[in-house]
């Protein structure tokens, strides 16, 4: 069992930052590697980036590479998006989710526990 809860979405202009807060609920990670997906209106859910336990080994679409930062504190039981420099197309509800031991995938299906989801907006 776990319940993931995410904080740190809001309005925000063309360039601004934002870091969104995943916190594990209940019990720990325990060992899991963490993501991040997004979903804007009318599009499927998309890969954002995503973490291994240690935070040994990280993924991020190609989109975002250069300007976001996935970190994860395991005593706080939190992983972190740090989101740089961005953009409208940025603009979806991001969900974090646990995944694999030692692995990093992108496709949605391999991760198991998601949390609500919080929005992020960017104006234009």
């Amino acid at each position: 069992q776990a319940q993931l809860v995410e904080s740190g979405g809001g309005l925000v202009q063309t360039g601004g930052s934002l870091r969104l807060s995943c916190t594990a609920s209940g019990r720990t990670f325990s060992g899991y590697s963490m993501g991040w997906f997004r979903q804007a209106p009318g599009k499927e859910r998309e890969f954002v980036a995503a973490i291994t336990w240690s935070g040994g080994i990280t993924n991020y679409a190609d989109s975002v590479k250069g300007r976001f930062t996935i970190s994860r504190d395991n005593a706080k039981n939190t992983v972190y998006l740090q989101m740089n420099s961005l953009k409208p197309e940025d603009t979806a509800v991001y969900y974090c989710a646990t995944g694999p031991t030692g692995r990093v995938p992108t496709r949605s299906f391999e991760y198991k526990y998601w949390g609500q989801g919080t929005q992020v907006t960017v104006s234009s």
